[in-house]
């Protein structure tokens, strides 16, 4: 819930996103009971499913970070003898982006593969849903790209949720974000004037409406800059940020986008104290893909509610970047793959007693609280709140681009926090 806005609706504002229809199992409910083997050793492998919009309207590789990091984790697990002796056993799942092709992917893991859970969605559009939650199936630690884990229960988001989750998203129909980014840069950095850019179309511009009502929230003065989706003229946004003075820029476009803009503000010479991202974006290939923009790519933050992935002090993250040293890059949504991952297993583990099932699984998750896959995220929790939260203290992760040096920490994410207040937004 309290960090939709930032983490994965950037992604999905910079597309024409599409639009599928959720159909129904074809199996009766008391079919999806799981016949888990027995544990110890010899046992079946556990298999997991994860659905991922690898090839999508937004790009190739837009959406395979949680999917790597939750392959990288299970290939761990299993090297080291997998849990209690049980190897887990991957089953993926491309969906193309698409709602067509995400019904087919959860039919295929959830009434063929007979998986046990899902883990690391990141889909583009999560149509399945109400049948994975139909079926009583746990989708552990899934991107929040839309509003399915704000609406159905047995689906558990990455960031927690304390919406009812009840078959309607959030609260009648609304989802609450907080303001904690926008207080942060307030408080510790005296930023004052923010803009904020966006695409000419109606995902990316409705994006847009909810940064501008945080920032308003918090006392900014707000630039707004629109620029056209087909043929964006971003010299023309980053002359007009100059002359504003803005010592901040939110964006609601894609990261091909946010690379145009950041050589157009190097070209005016438009120098601010920010240019701040998400989480999507907070990615080992910054220097590359901000190549020709030196400036404002040593101006780039981030934010987030996981640990850094650069921060090798954490015991946790020197795991994960040891264990995705073949990868070609490292990013933010591999480690919270990972996390995913993690969370699983932890759950395996305490139903490892009985049987893994998916019920089991449900349970240890759901009540969980406080889970933080071992330091790697914020506390996460799923209590949910008969009514909307009208403040709330959220923490957050921050993060700033230095060439030689990459994403540095800045300060510990466990004590950045801020009482703030909570905006409704329709999902």
């Amino acid at each position: 819930m309290r960090r939709r806005r930032r983490v994965a609706e950037a992604a999905a504002a910079a597309a024409l996103l599409l639009l599928g229809t959720a159909c129904g199992s074809r199996l009766p409910e008391s079919d999806f009971e799981d016949r888990a083997a027995p544990t110890g050793h010899g046992a079946a492998p556990l298999r997991v499913g994860i659905i991922t919009s690898a090839t999508s309207p937004v790009g190739g590789d837009a959406f395979t970070g949680p999917r790597d990091g939750a392959k990288a984790y299970f290939d761990h697990l299993n090297a080291r003898g997998g849990i209690d002796g049980r190897r887990v056993e991957v089953r993926l799942c491309d969906d193309g982006g698409s709602g067509v092709g995400n019904n087919e992917c959860v039919r295929q893991l959830i009434d063929e593969d007979r998986v046990v859970a899902l883990v690391a969605t990141s889909a583009l559009d999560y149509a399945g849903a109400p049948l994975v939650s139909r079926a009583r199936v746990p989708d552990i630690g899934g991107q929040p790209i839309g509003a399915a884990y704000d609406t159905h229960p047995h689906l558990y988001g990455i960031y927690g949720s304390q919406a009812p989750r009840q078959g309607r998203a959030g609260w009648d129909g609304k989802l609450y974000g907080g303001t904690e980014v926008y207080r942060y840069f307030k408080r510790e950095h005296g930023a004052r004037t923010a803009a904020v850019v966006s695409y000419n179309q109606s995902a990316s511009a409705a994006y847009a409406r909810l940064i501008e009502r945080g920032l308003r929230a918090e006392g900014y003065q707000v630039v707004t800059e629109q620029v056209d989706f087909v043929l964006p003229n971003f010299r023309a946004v980053a002359a007009d940020l100059k002359q504003q003075g803005a010592d901040l820029v939110f964006d609601a476009i894609d990261a091909h986008g946010n690379a145009r803009l950041c050589e157009a503000m190097d070209d005016v010479g438009a120098e601010v104290t920010a240019k701040v991202t998400n989480v999507q974006n907070w990615t080992s290939t910054v220097a590359e893909d901000y190549r020709d923009a030196p400036r404002c790519r040593n101006a780039l933050w981030a934010t987030g509610a996981s640990r850094n992935h650069q921060d090798t002090g954490h015991p946790g993250v020197r795991e994960f970047r040891d264990a995705t040293e073949g990868l070609p890059a490292r990013s933010q949504w591999q480690l919270e793959g990972w996390a995913a991952a993690k969370w699983f297993t932890d759950a395996a583990r305490s139903c490892a007693g009985t049987d893994v099932t998916r019920a089991c699984l449900d349970r240890q998750v759901a009540r969980g609280d406080g889970y933080t896959a071992g330091g790697l995220l914020l506390p996460v929790t799923f209590r949910p709140l008969p009514e909307p939260p009208r403040t709330r203290t959220n923490c957050l992760s921050v993060a700033r681009w230095q060439d030689g040096r990459g994403w540095v920490s800045q300060g510990d994410m466990n004590s950045t926090c801020f009482e703030v207040p909570m905006l409704a937004y329709d999902p």
